[in-house]
């Protein structure tokens, strides 16, 4: 089933307006101008409230994603928000970073629920949740906080710290924490034996692992599937992917999850995920697919 999701009602983020390759967004108090190269069209607000934003990132010459923030002397370079949806209560340490990130993304939103909901559905008693190329831990912390064992996998030793702050600011404990290369930890895993009743990915375009190997989304996405399907508890799982490449379009993922996992177009939701801005305009922000036992 193609699906399209989106944001739910969230107090302390809103995408207040996209246009001109650039996105205008809330989260907790302050408000933040920075680029969004899929926001092709003409801004919905005027200049004036774009030029209300707290801080604005702006790219370095020659580069992509390297910049630099213009912060009002009111803006912090570290705040915290909190994040309530149904019986699923986090809070994030937000953070500028030099390449426009701020350790969080709200589109996420669905899935973090997704995960949560499922975790709760499983038969183990405890049931053991992988997350691969798990950044500042959203995913880690809704798997965790409804009772599962999880192991949260990231190449980046500072990206690991952040996440912990996550978990700590919102009064968990007991995740599991690996600075580890997410192919090579996974073909270990299979050849162990065990198994998981959650697989999270959410692998980026290209990236490193912490002693320099090298991933490649186009050429490593096979075969981590594979494995993946390896890992899963063939009775008792639930598995979720987002892909952020741009032009990585969802009948990719239509291909790899039929042939590999052998899951049905009636047994999985496969699609696109984005936020809507204060003028409904849906600004396409990745791919993903999941599913369930």
């Amino acid at each position: 089933m193609y699906s399209f999701l989106t944001t739910g009602t969230w107090p302390d983020y809103e995408l207040l307006d996209a246009g001109n390759f650039e996105k205008l967004e809330r989260f907790g108090q302050y408000i933040l101008a920075r680029p969004e190269p899929q926001a092709i069209w003409d801004p919905h607000l005027p200049a004036s409230e774009w030029q209300r934003a707290h801080a604005a990132f702006t790219r370095e010459k020659g580069s992509q994603e390297r910049g630099q923030w213009k912060l009002k002397p009111s803006m912090p370079e570290q705040w915290i928000i909190n994040y309530d949806q149904g019986d699923l209560h986090l809070k994030f340490r937000l953070g500028l970073s030099s390449f426009k990130h701020v350790g969080l993304f709200p589109e996420q939103d669905p899935n973090w629920r997704f995960i949560f909901e499922q975790t709760k559905k499983r038969r183990a008693p405890t049931p053991r949740v992988l997350n691969l190329f798990a950044y500042t831990g959203a995913a880690t912390l809704a798997a965790r906080a409804a009772g599962a064992d999880v192991t949260h996998l990231d190449s980046v030793k500072q990206v690991n710290f952040w996440a912990r702050d996550n978990m700590e600011a919102s009064g968990i404990d007991g995740v599991r924490w690996l600075v580890e290369d997410a192919m090579k930890y996974v073909r270990r895993e299979v050849k162990r034996g065990n198994k998981y009743q959650g697989l999270i990915l959410d692998p980026p375009a290209y990236g490193r692992g912490p002693n320099g190997e090298k991933w490649q989304l186009e050429d490593e996405l096979n075969e981590m599937l594979k494995l993946c399907r390896e890992l899963l508890d063939p009775q008792d799982h639930f598995f979720l992917i987002n892909l952020y490449s741009l032009g990585f379009s969802a009948l990719i993922l239509d291909n790899l999850t039929t042939a590999i996992f052998g899951v049905s177009a009636g047994q999985r939701e496969i699609g696109e995920i984005y936020l809507h801005d204060q003028g409904q305009r849906k600004l396409p922000l990745g791919t993903f697919c999941r599913f369930a036992t």
